[in-house]
This record gives C-alpha cells, structure tokens and sequence, in this order.
C-alpha cells in the first residue's frame, strides 16, 4: 500500500523557495510511488483568527474541514515554512489554531490535566528556512518555531518521529546552494521521511 503524504506549504507565496523546495519533495514521493495531496495555506479562504480560544469555536470553513480530512487521511505529515521574527508565518498559525482543534487534533481528559493524543500513529517531518545560521537560531535563539511546531503542537497531537531539516542562511545564498538544497528534499521525498 503507498505510502499517504500530506504537504502543508506554510509560506504565503505560491512563487517563494519554501514553495520550491514544497514541489521539489512532493516529485521525489510521487516518482518513489506515495500518494501526495498538497496544502497551500496562503491559498485557503478562512478567518486565522481563533477569536475566542477554545471556549466557543466558529464553525469551520470549507477549505479547514478539507485540511482536517487531509490530515486525518495522511500518514505523513510534512510542514515547510520560513522563520519570520523567529517564527512561523502567520497565516500558517492562524491554520494551527484553526484546524489542530480539540476533538480533532487532541482530547482533553475531564477532570485530569492529561489529553488524549488523536493524531497518534502518522509521523511527519518539518522543513524550514532561515536568514541565519542554523547554529545561532538554535544557540542565541532557542529555535522558537521548531518548539512551538514539533513539541507544541504535532507531538502533543500524537504525531511522532517528527524530524526537522533547517536550511540556511538562504538570505545571499546564491543559485548553487539552492539547487543543492533542493536536490537534498527531493530526496527526503523519495525515501518519503
């Protein structure tokens, strides 16, 4: 049975490196035979704004109960996005919040401050892009994005191995860095980790 591959494309612009390096793993998993569906978060319709936490939460909009059915069909979840302010764009944030909701992403147990983890069994793998040297987002820094987005949200979810590739500094980086950089996802897509 193929393999069942999610790509979550984080960066708001479809013309951006995170964007190349998004197709460049999804050809490497479709020619090693995966089954790939693709999100563009930047091109989805809905509010980012989970206005009143999880008190009250609006209903979803088409495009979110999509991602979730995506999600919930994936057995691989691969998420690329730049590091902006230290962070991930907001738009992919705002799609966390929105779609990563209890019930669906996780249960919280009563009377008990354990959770169930509803996402349990897929695994995925984090691609992100850096202005700096992966050392000093790590060492100066405390690399806030992997955190919030690998022990945070995917694991507390269920969602374990999750590995992370940082690619870096790709300000100036020049035409043979990229190339090689792409080259290297593709061949995570063709091994499908």
């Amino acid at each position: 049975m193929a393999k069942k591959i999610l790509i979550i494309l984080g960066h708001p612009n479809k013309n951006s490196l995170n964007a190349s390096l998004a197709n460049s793993y999804k050809a490497g998993a479709e020619q090693s035979g995966a089954e790939v569906r693709q999100i563009n978060v930047g091109d989805l319709d809905f509010d980012p704004n989970l206005s009143t936490g999880f008190d009250s939460m609006p209903e979803l909009e088409t495009d979110l109960v999509k991602a979730q059915e995506s999600i919930l069909w994936a057995d691989h979840l691969v998420i690329l996005h730049p590091v902006w302010w230290g962070s991930m764009p907001a738009i992919l944030k705002g799609f966390v919040d929105r779609v990563f909701l209890p019930g669906f992403a996780f249960k919280y147990r009563e009377n008990s401050v354990w959770w169930d983890k509803l996402l349990k069994g897929k695994t995925g793998h984090i691609i992100l892009t850096l202005d700096q040297p992966y050392w000093y987002y790590w060492l100066v820094n405390g690399r806030p994005s992997i955190h919030t987005l690998k022990k945070m949200t995917l694991e507390f979810c269920g969602v374990k191995p999750v590995k992370v590739t940082t690619i870096g500094p790709v300000r100036k980086s020049g035409d043979a860095f990229i190339a090689k950089k792409l080259k290297e996802v593709n061949k995570y897509g063709a091994r499908m980790i």
